[in-house]
């Protein structure tokens, strides 16, 4: 009970950093977060998603994740932003070294938020509600930006605090507050209770959390397994996870695109899944580690998703055998129909090691594929991404780098974006 956690959550994180970096630096009047808009992609390059929206836009039942026309039905008004994950980095190194100005034991939880492990500090700023606030004003005044905090003995429950009203709020939820302020929410608000274990709950008769909290624990547990356990321990506001400053080892790396057009021959998959590759293989060796089992991902035009995947005979982190194996996988897994989405994930990661085991009969110099990849690496840290480029890509549109945050994302255009 001497814990003092706080979870610091930025409200409406990408919407409001793009309402911010427009009404300081572009001369922008409007404030978007005052209005219904979102942040969304683009339609034409089939990234048409809201990825955050205004809390105007909330009231219309705009929902994260839905698509653009959906979102439009709701509400016909409905001001569009691009995405701009340059800024959004920005935004968020500049959110997290204020936080390490009240501690030094801090948790990136995700690129908008944040645990902080208050209980040797707090003291120096007051009551854990004063240190709060101060942390709040100060993000709010030096950063134009708003947060939630949470603050509890654990991370569980002061992530459920930071997730009450919103915005520009602090919440307690202590143990003694868990009757009054967790248990009469809905079991889906509980973290770790996903959609499909909401429905499995809902038909056990079990609503709100605190329904789940006082429910018999042999009952849960034979009817939700593990998972069931856990989420009652949650509902009782049982945590004992600690505030990690240092994140936990990789357990896979997975990169996937969606492609402007539907992919219907094998050389335009192949080029795609070398571009997977590319970016993939960098992360790995960034990261001086090596993997061992590869899958492959398919979503068709019609939304349909397929998977399949191999274990290699030795760790790797070069791109041309990663390459070989997701296109052979590829072909076993590919039924022909149109293809809008491939990704290529990974698992068994472990420590890149110095050298491999050869094959009596495998005449490949490994080496040298490995001082290519290296090369390229350094060079498009030093130079640019472009810097080098295979040569399957010239002339053609599949980015020779794709995966995760595509190029239109990363940094709009705004000399062609009007600023209201």
């Amino acid at each position: 009970m001497n814990h003092i956690i706080f979870h610091i959550d930025v409200n409406s994180a990408f919407l409001s950093w793009e309402a911010v970096y427009r009404l300081t630096h572009k001369g922008g009047s409007l404030d978007l977060r005052q209005i219904p808009s979102a942040v969304g992609g683009d339609a034409a390059l089939r990234h048409g998603i809201i990825l955050a929206k205004s809390i105007p836009a909330k009231k219309y039942g705009i929902l994260t994740g839905e698509s653009i026309p959906e979102a439009r039905k709701k509400c016909p008004g409905l001001l569009l932003v691009p995405p701009n994950y340059s800024l959004y980095e920005q935004c968020s190194a500049a959110f997290l070294d204020i936080l390490r100005n009240y501690s030094d034991t801090l948790e990136q939880y995700s690129i908008d938020e944040a645990f902080v492990d208050m209980s040797t500090s707090c003291h120096l700023f007051g009551t854990p509600e004063q240190a709060a606030a101060d942390i709040k004003n100060r993000i709010r005044e030096e950063l134009g930006f708003t947060v939630n905090i949470g603050i509890s003995h654990n991370k569980l429950l002061a992530k459920m605090a930071s997730d009450f009203k919103k915005p520009d709020r602090i919440h307690t939820l202590y143990q003694e507050e868990i009757p009054k302020k967790m248990w009469p929410l809905p079991v889906s608000d509980l973290f770790f209770v996903g959609q499909a274990t909401t429905r499995k709950l809902f038909s056990m008769g079990i609503r709100t959390i605190g329904e789940l909290a006082t429910a018999d624990p042999a009952w849960i547990k034979g009817t939700l397994k593990k998972q069931g356990e856990l989420i009652q321990t949650f509902a009782n506001g049982v945590d004992c996870s600690p505030v990690l400053t240092t994140p936990a080892p990789c357990k896979g790396y997975g990169n996937s695109t969606t492609t402007p057009f539907d992919v219907t021959d094998t050389e335009t998959a192949d080029r795609v899944l070398l571009a997977l590759s590319e970016t993939l293989g960098m992360r790995l060796r960034r990261d001086n580690v090596k993997i061992k089992t590869i899958s492959v991902s398919i979503r068709y035009f019609d939304l349909s998703c397929l998977s399949h995947q191999k274990t290699l005979e030795q760790p790797t982190d070069l791109t041309a055998e990663i390459c070989a194996a997701a296109r052979k996988l590829f072909r076993e897994l590919w039924n022909g129909r149109p293809v809008r989405h491939l990704g290529i994930h990974t698992g068994k990661v472990e420590k890149a090691a110095f050298g491999r085991q050869l094959g009596l009969f495998d005449q490949t110099d490994y080496a040298k594929l490995a001082t290519v990849d290296r090369t390229a690496d350094a060079l498009r840290r030093r130079f640019g991404t472009d810097t080098v480029m295979r040569a399957a890509f010239l002339g053609q549109s599949i980015d020779h780098m794709s995966g995760g945050i595509s190029r239109d994302r990363w940094a709009p255009d705004y000399d062609k974006t009007a600023i209201p």
